[in-house]
């Protein structure tokens, strides 16, 4: 009998609003430890307002978020960040007047046993070739690269990531793929948020589908097969 993993987060009933906009509705799902989890869904489904929800970023909104263990629904990001949890946004949010190195430094370390400049250097190569390079010279493959090397350093061991193969060429496309990889090799524990479904799939454990801001459907990745027709109708692919 294998050990089930710890459960690094929970998500239960969670309802969030922008304004009077009510944009979740009752999303219910479960990572554990050293788990990668996909969330799949055509645009606009709530993939997004489901990862901003979990870090703080959409204020409003109610149900139950554990995070390692704490009850983090009432917690403003800053309070959430120090719980073990590290976001990387679909826009990126590099500093552009900061050099590449800069930009890796500029987030607090807030756990022990994040990575260092040398270790995140070994991982993305092409950052330590352009580590004194401005934010706004790096290319849109570099520039994602950074956003997720960032995180590294803050001893986050759970990762929630925005759509980054978002409009990178196929070869950075099978760069991030290896990175992801090696992360999952190291005991990381993933939240993606993709719109390439063929990156996803050799990657995740399970695939969670939302549409209108519910999840309607959890496959695990050993059932995909069986699954495709459904999934491309949800997916629209």
């Amino acid at each position: 009998m294998h050990d089930v993993p710890k459960e690094l987060l929970r998500v239960v009933d969670l309802n969030a609003y922008y304004g009077e906009s009510h944009v979740l509705h009752g999303i219910d799902f479960n990572v554990g430890e050293g788990e990668l989890v996909t969330l799949l869904g055509r645009n606009g489904s709530g993939r997004t307002s489901t990862l901003k929800s979990i870090i703080g970023l959409i204020p409003r909104r109610t149900g139950s978020i554990m995070i390692n263990g704490h009850e983090a629904i009432d917690l403003p990001p800053y309070k959430i960040a120090p719980l073990g949890i590290g976001y990387c946004p679909e826009e990126r949010g590099i500093f552009p007047g900061l050099t590449t190195e800069e930009n890796l430094l500029l987030p607090p370390v807030l756990h022990s046993g994040g990575m260092n400049l040398d270790e995140i250097y070994a991982m993305f190569p092409n950052l330590k070739e352009r580590r004194a390079a401005q934010g706004t010279r790096l290319s849109g493959g570099e520039q994602q690269m950074l956003a997720l090397a960032r995180i590294l350093r803050t001893g986050a061991r759970l990762l929630l990531l925005d759509e980054i193969t978002e409009g990178l060429a196929p070869v950075i496309v099978e760069a991030m793929g290896r990175v992801i990889s090696m992360l999952k090799e190291r005991g990381y524990t993933i939240v993606l948020v993709e719109q390439n479904f063929h990156f996803a799939k050799g990657l995740a454990d399970r695939h969670y589908v939302l549409e209108h801001g519910r999840i309607v459907k959890m496959i695990m990745n050993n059932e995909l097969e069986a699954n495709l027709d459904e999934l491309h109708e949800l997916l629209g692919v």
